[in-house]
């Protein structure tokens, strides 16, 4: 995420990403380092398929990054790490945002 004021549909997804108990808790434990999904859900006892999910929500919205990193012995580690992020939020960024909304939705006939 840059430093730049968010499209309407990149806050709508960053919001929706943001709007999860189990992706703060996941953007907590990666704030300050990588580290690889097991451990991730190990740390945060939540199974590995629930976590895939809400990581894929995170990396969709440029929150966390992942890297599948093969040992030598063969076997596979996926890596996730947060990426660094400010969100300056008011009413002003909002209705900047919305007027390049592309999603359907409530009100959206009444804006055109």
């Amino acid at each position: 995420m840059s430093g730049t004021s968010p499209t309407g549909d990149e806050l709508v997804s960053l919001l929706a990403a943001l709007a999860s108990p189990h992706r703060l808790r996941i953007l907590a434990a990666v704030a300050r380092r990588r580290t690889y999904v097991s451990e991730l859900a190990r740390l945060l006892q939540m199974n590995r398929p629930l976590l895939y999910m809400h990581l894929q929500k995170l990396e969709a919205a440029g929150l966390v990054t992942g890297e599948l990193v093969t040992a030598p012995d063969g076997s596979s580690v996926k890596y996730v790490q947060a990426v660094p992020f400010t969100v300056a939020l008011d009413l002003d960024a909002i209705a900047l945002a919305a007027q390049s909304l592309t999603g359907s939705g409530p009100g959206a006939e009444q804006e055109k």
